[in-house]
């Protein structure tokens, strides 16, 4: 039947229902839950929703996107039911005393992403059962093909006073077959866990178990009053990262590069790179392309 969500067997659609029972309060960690049929970006909706001033714990969920976006605004786009689309509403700024949460300082957000990054390893070893790791700071990849991107962005609230939200959006190619694959500008070939051999390619369980995981690291930077250090977060994510220890080449926005070797990540999530010239620090907005 044209238009039917059943046309292609192998991407079953999402079902709201079972995502809201299994992952909105009381019974899971997140607050709203909205599946669309198709959307142009998640984060845009969750920064809209943001702007009308919605609370903290919003996830947008789509199952095509027409407008996503990347850094730099670069395109990310997958065919319908092919992979993950999602994107949560955090406040980290905003004290939350019955958890317990004390304001996050601003400087430490530049972890948001790569906190992103941490609970989307954790899902695709736990259900994909694929060896996956970091690109600093926004890519996921399996056998060094980019399989998966994280965009974070900021989204000023209904008024000048309030702390701005943050969007943390995700995008997974889950069973993209190879002439759907994306061109990826910065060089790396892409991927999707069926073609990496992923052990299952059901969304729901892999969706569930990312917002799980994304919601309990959170829960645990959040206590530690937005330190990485304290929280585990940075241990897990240099234990994640392919990035760290090996020789990187950076292209800044001015068209100006560097070289050398990335050799840690700072307290605030800044890549720290020894060059020739002496140790660089550079945040995910500095860098134009790592490779």
């Amino acid at each position: 039947m044209a238009g039917s969500p059943y046309t292609d067997l192998d991407r079953p659609p999402l079902s709201a229902a079972r995502l809201r029972r299994a992952l909105v309060a009381p019974h899971g960690p997140w607050r709203r839950l909205e599946l669309r049929a198709e959307t142009g970006s998640t984060n845009a909706d969750a920064a809209e929703a943001a702007g009308a001033g919605e609370p903290e714990g919003l996830v947008v969920v789509a199952e095509r996107q027409t407008a996503g976006r990347g850094r730099r605004d670069r395109a990310w786009q997958s065919p319908a039911r092919a992979g993950i689309a999602a994107s949560v509403l955090l406040r980290p700024g905003e004290a939350v005393p019955e958890r317990g949460w004390p304001p996050a300082p601003a400087t430490g957000y530049g972890w948001l992403p790569l906190l992103a990054g941490v609970a989307l390893v954790e899902a695709v070893a736990r259900l994909a059962e694929l060896d996956a790791a970091l690109k600093w700071p926004n890519d996921l990849l399996v056998d060094g093909a980019k399989c998966a991107g994280i965009l974070a962005e900021a989204a000023p609230g209904p008024s000048p006073a309030q702390a701005p939200a943050i969007v943390l959006g995700i995008g997974l190619n889950v069973t993209l077959r190879a002439d759907e694959l994306p061109e990826n500008p910065t060089g790396l070939p892409a991927t999707s866990l069926q073609l990496a051999g992923a052990a299952a390619t059901d969304r729901d369980p892999l969706l569930r178990a990312l917002l799980r995981s994304l919601a309990d690291w959170y829960d645990r930077w959040r206590s530690a009053g937005g330190d990485a250090q304290a929280s585990g977060l940075r241990e897990a994510y240099l234990a994640a990262c392919a990035t760290v220890g090996r020789p990187v080449r950076v292209l800044l926005p001015g068209g100006d590069e560097l070289t050398g070797t990335a050799v840690g990540v700072d307290p605030d999530g800044q890549l720290l790179v020894d060059t020739p010239a002496g140790r660089r620090t550079l945040a995910a907005g500095d860098v134009l392309h790592l490779r």
